[in-house]
Parts: structure tokens; sequence; C-alpha cells
């Protein structure tokens, strides 16, 4: 299963949970499962959050691969420009 953290920011929709373990094969089967889990994430997950897996950052990620040892870490995207 991959470990997956969330911001504590995130927290606030999570009922203070920042830490689970999920068995998915890509972000968004992630998105998914945590949407169904946690129902006040689910419609900011898609447009406002980002995704580290395995250290590497993705702002873009639905169809990124999450192998079953991975660490994801979800955080609000950063804006600039």
């Amino acid at each position: 299963m991959a470990r997956i953290s969330l911001s504590s920011g995130l927290a606030l929709y999570t009922g203070g949970e920042t830490a689970i373990e999920l068995e998915v094969g890509n972000v968004r089967q992630l998105f998914a499962a945590l949407g169904e889990r946690y129902p006040e994430l689910a419609s900011r997950l898609e447009t406002e959050i980002a995704v580290a897996i395995d250290g590497e950052i993705y702002q873009d990620a639905l169809l990124q691969k999450i192998a079953g040892a991975s660490e994801v870490f979800l955080f609000p995207k950063i804006a600039g420009g």
C-alpha cells in the first residue's frame, strides 16, 4: 500500500487525519478514494492540490502512476508567475 501524507492545511477537510495508507494505481484513483473517504476534500482535489510521489512534485498528475510502496504527499498548489 502507498503511504499518503496530507499537509496540515488539508487536515481541516479530513477530520484531522494527515496520514493514511491506500492501495491505488494512479493519482486519479487516489483522488477518487480520498473524495469518497473525505467528502469535504473532494471538490478541492483536482483543482487545488499538488502531488509529490517519491519526492517528485507534479502539478497536474491525474494519470501519474503510484507504486505500492510509494510515498505520496498532497499539498496546496503553489501559484505564481
